[in-house]
């Protein structure tokens, strides 16, 4: 249930800088009369102009954000203080306590949850868009429907007086055929995100697809180049092979024993040469020694025997002593070297036995060692090569297995079957909801608008109209007497006051009996004006009784005195030196 409990207004139309409040705690009939000072005070032409209308303005106001009547913004602040208007509003839901504070000059508006002020994103300019969205949820009501069912006011136009489309709009709130169309806004926004998904799912799927076939082609290139790498290895491989093979083909160990052989022969070659040489030279000079000593003997002995070739005589002894030392020391010289000829001889003769008889010159394949080491190196660095070429990597291999292992994605439909099936059942949502012809529109009809034409004709009744006033199944309303049709300005003020007045009370019943109660009535000069006194009596009886049963708490704007003997409270709306009051039954909240 929403109780509307207390109001406030200050510098808001007629009411100036003091702060004046009606408390809404009084259940029953309150009848709200006007006092101008200004006019005379308790005549009955001072009645108006006080500043009643001023108080369902600024419920409208503080609920809403406007007046119920059309009055512009800027021009509900009170015009000789021009500045600081403030209007609040307390009431219950639910066992929660709302507070709504909304102003101008300055612009504010604070907005209360059991004392817990709420985020506004817009406060500069006293308004907001989403908190006033959350205002009207709250209320479950939107402003037209307000103003039909709770604030009944004069200069509201009357629902019959609507245009068709505007009585529709009306009327399908009331029977909860609004919400299915706010339900079907909000199933299209979920249509357009599921659409939205199914289209990004579907551009996601052909997304994989694309890079799944630009994998395989990459894969199908890695796998022709991998091929080529293969046969290339496989060649390059078969041709170290073959080379080796013909290298392979000398023994190359026995070629380089060979070549140390050679080298051997050619060295015992050539020392023997240079002995043999040595030897030669030794033997001639050996001959000139022994000839030399043989001589040199001779002449020794001769020396022995000498005469002088003068005389005949022998020779002188000092001569004789003196060729005599003389060829003995050059016997001895040369007897010296014939003996170390002999000796080197020896030695000559001892090396060449030593070597001994030269066999064979080995044979070799190359003229050099050089070049046979050079062919060994050559068998080995082409082994090397083979084996690491025979031993390299697949560099293709790994990258395909990856590709295919990780690269490539399965393409699922899970995703976009659900999606199309959460689809298919919006698209059937979305038909019953805005469909005319469901039968979920057609059976909210006939529930509510039987009970709503129920309500019309009890209170029609009860109110004295002579008048059948039915709603059809198409949502338009029908206004028979004696089985004539007629049209809402066809009848009489009276009549469409009563006419209102009934309407009102049924929309409110079947309002209440879908929703949720509200406490609140309020009736501005619909009673009083242009009513006879059956019409009265009638329309008080039905106010007393929805007062006392049902524990509303209403209130009878009008500048009917006599009223008073009717109500169980009277407010004061007082008129002095131009600003507006209310009297002692009015709470005053600072």
């Amino acid at each position: 249930m929403i109780k509307i409990k207390s109001l406030t207004v200050k510098n808001f139309m007629s009411v100036g800088n003091t702060t004046q409040g009606v408390d809404f705690n009084k259940q029953q009939l309150t009848l709200v009369l006007g006092e101008n000072l200004d006019q005379g005070g308790d005549d009955s032409g001072s009645r108006n102009g006080t500043g009643k209308t001023t108080i369902i303005n600024a419920l409208s106001y503080a609920l809403y954000g406007q007046a119920l009547t059309n009055i512009r913004r800027d021009n509900l602040v009170n015009k000789t203080n021009n500045k600081g208007m403030l209007v609040t509003l307390e009431f219950d839901k639910d066992g929660k306590q709302y507070h709504i504070e909304r102003g101008r000059k300055p612009n504010t508006l604070k907005f209360k949850i059991d004392n817990k002020e709420q985020e506004l994103t817009d406060e500069s300019q006293g308004d907001s868009r989403k908190t006033q969205l959350d205002i009207n949820n709250l209320l479950g009501m939107s402003h037209d429907m307000f103003k039909h069912i709770v604030a009944l006011n004069t200069y509201t136009e009357p629902f019959l007086a609507l245009k068709n489309n505007d009585q529709r709009a009306i009327i399908e709130q009331l029977l909860g055929i609004t919400l299915l169309s706010e339900k079907a806004e909000l199933l299209r926004e979920q249509i357009r995100i599921n659409r939205d998904k199914l289209t990004e799912e579907n551009a996601r799927i052909t997304a994989v697809k694309d890079s799944n076939e630009k994998i395989k082609e990459n894969i199908e290139r890695l796998h022709s180049r991998r091929k080529a790498w293969i046969a290339q290895n496989k060649q390059d491989c078969d041709k170290l092979a073959k080379a080796i093979k013909e290298l392979e083909q000398l023994d190359i160990d026995q070629e380089l024993e060979d070549h140390e052989k050679l080298e051997k022969w050619t060295e015992n070659s050539k020392h023997l040469t240079n002995l043999t040489k040595e030897k030669a030279t030794v033997e001639r000079a050996l001959e000139q020694a022994d000839n030399n000593v043989n001589k040199l003997g001779k002449d020794l002995d001769d020396l022995e025997t000498a005469k002088c070739y003068a005389c005949g005589q022998d020779l002188h002894d000092d001569k004789l002593e003196e060729m005599k030392d003389k060829l003995q020391k050059d016997y001895g010289d040369a007897h010296i070297y014939q003996t170390s000829m002999a000796e080197k001889m020896q030695k000559v003769e001892k090396l060449i036995e030593d070597i001994g008889d030269l066999e064979a010159k080995p044979n070799t394949f190359y003229e050099t060692a050089k070049e046979a080491y050079q062919h060994r190196g050559n068998v080995e660095s082409l082994t090397n090569s083979l084996r690491e070429k025979t031993d390299e990597l697949d560099p293709y291999q790994e990258q395909i297995k990856d590709l295919e292992d990780t690269a490539i994605q399965e393409v699922t439909w899970d995703t976009v079957n659900d999606l199309n099936s959460t689809k298919e059942h919006q698209d059937f949502l979305y038909k019953l909801l805005t469909n005319k012809d469901s039968f979920i529109r057609k059976k909210i009809i006939d529930q509510n608008l039987a009970y709503l034409n129920n309500r019309l004709t009890y209170y029609l009744d009860k109110l004295g109209l002579p008048h059948t006033v039915v709603f059809k199944n198409d949502l338009s309303v029908e206004i028979t007497q004696l089985g004539q049709d007629l049209d809402f300005d066809n009848l009489s003020r009276g009549e469409r006051n009563r006419l209102i007045l009934g309407m009102s009370w049924s929309f409110r019943d079947v309002w209440e009996s879908l929703y949720q109660n509200i406490n609140l009535l309020f009736i501005d000069e619909l009673v009083d004006s242009g009513m006879d006194a059956n019409g009265v009596e009638n329309s008080m009886s039905i106010l007393k009784k929805m007062g006392r049963e049902r524990q509303k708490n209403i209130y009878l704007i009008s500048h009917k005195e006599e009223l008073a003997s009717r109500v169980t409270n009277v407010l004061k709306v007082i008129k002095e030196n131009g600003f507006t009051s209310y009297d002692n039954d009015v709470e005053i909240m600072q």
